[in-house]
């Protein structure tokens, strides 16, 4: 019998299946092609072939061609992506915010507010949707979510609901091939700037700890710090601007767990500002004057989300290999909250 097993990629990789097969000491020599074909459900030859010449297919930890044909005792691994979701899905003219765009990839500046996928009580007015609309033949994929399959088109990494910025989007099968792998290799550039609670004494920093599912509560994140949990997550930041009370930060991701920086955050004492699930939207340092209080409630009412906004990208492209990088402006209401803590801290020094 042949060794399978099956491992589902978690958070921004979660759209993608890692398949391991050793093969039987009695099969056939066939081309490894055919031979995935035949083994992997719902798997096709364009698919496959596209999985390999993006080198997501390796015989014993080496990428080969499609004519390789496959001998017993080959160790074969697969980073293949799901296959097309048989739930239909409905395109909506909803407008999109164009970073850039060509034949293979199409960059977008996500609104805050805007839910990147159809998941549970959100299966309409999602990027996904708009995405639907806009584009074509997208190359699509599904996930269980809640027991239902639902479909991502295109759709490499998302972020947050209530977190804005930058998402890229892959046009064809080969362009999401190459990608996806990239972004599980961590062969990419992402920065996200965060206002968040407190000062720091340093300007820069790791955060290296475990993230997983709080045990309590399914709904939000945790850290594990004796690694007895969750899966590993990096996220380096370094302060971009000291506001007195609250912190300016850009952070650079490693790894893209669920929630990454917003629990990291909360770990070493810096909840991002006005994040509802992780402490951050309330009073956590300054004074006790009524007038700081207004202030800041004043704040949460300008910026009513966790003030979180993924900035930059940069990638190699997945046809040309050309670096390419991707940048947007702070959405309006970041820029608006922090107009006024800069005018705040400038007035009452902490």
């Amino acid at each position: 019998m042949e060794a399978e097993d099956l491992e589902l990629q978690e958070d921004e990789q979660g759209l993608y299946e890692h398949h391991r097969i050793v093969v039987d000491k009695g099969q056939e020599m066939i081309r490894i092609d055919k031979f995935i074909v035949n083994r992997i459900q719902n798997a096709t030859r364009n698919k496959v072939q596209n999985a390999i010449d993006a080198e997501n297919v390796k015989v014993n930890d080496k990428p080969v061609k499609a004519n390789y044909r496959v001998k017993p005792f080959d160790v074969i691994t697969i980073f293949y992506a799901h296959p097309p979701s048989e739930k239909e899905l409905v395109p909506e003219n909803i407008p999109l915010n164009y970073v850039y765009e060509d034949d293979d990839v199409v960059v977008v500046n996500k609104e805050p507010g805007m839910v990147v996928h159809p998941a549970y009580g959100h299966y309409t007015g999602t990027l996904v949707n708009a995405l639907a609309y806009h584009f074509q033949n997208l190359p699509d994929r599904k996930q269980m979510v809640n027991g239902e399959e639902i479909s991502r088109p295109g759709l490499l990494h998302r972020i947050d609901k209530n977190t804005s910025g930058i998402l890229i989007i892959a046009k064809n099968e080969l362009s999401m091939q190459r990608l996806s792998k990239d972004f599980v290799d961590h062969n990419l550039d992402r920065r996200y700037v965060a206002l968040v609670w407190g000062d720091f004494e340093e300007n820069e920093g790791t955060i290296t700890v475990n993230v997983g599912r709080n045990l309590k509560n399914r709904k939000v994140m945790d850290v594990f710090p004796n690694g007895d949990n969750g899966k590993h997550a990096i996220t380096h930041y370094k302060v971009l601007e000291r506001l007195g009370y609250v912190t300016l930060i850009e952070c650079k991701l490693e790894t893209g767990r669920t929630h990454q920086i917003r629990v990291h955050m909360k770990s070493i004492g810096h909840p991002l500002f006005n994040d509802n699930e992780y402490g951050g939207d309330r009073i956590l340092k300054g004074t006790t004057f009524q007038k700081y209080k207004h202030f800041v409630e004043n704040c949460f009412e300008i910026c009513p989300r966790q003030a979180l906004h993924a900035k930059s990208l940069e990638i190699t492209h997945p046809k040309t290999g050309k670096k390419l990088k991707f940048d947007s402006e702070l959405p309006a209401d970041m820029q608006a909250i922090l107009a006024k803590w800069r005018t705040y801290s400038t007035a009452v020094k902490p």
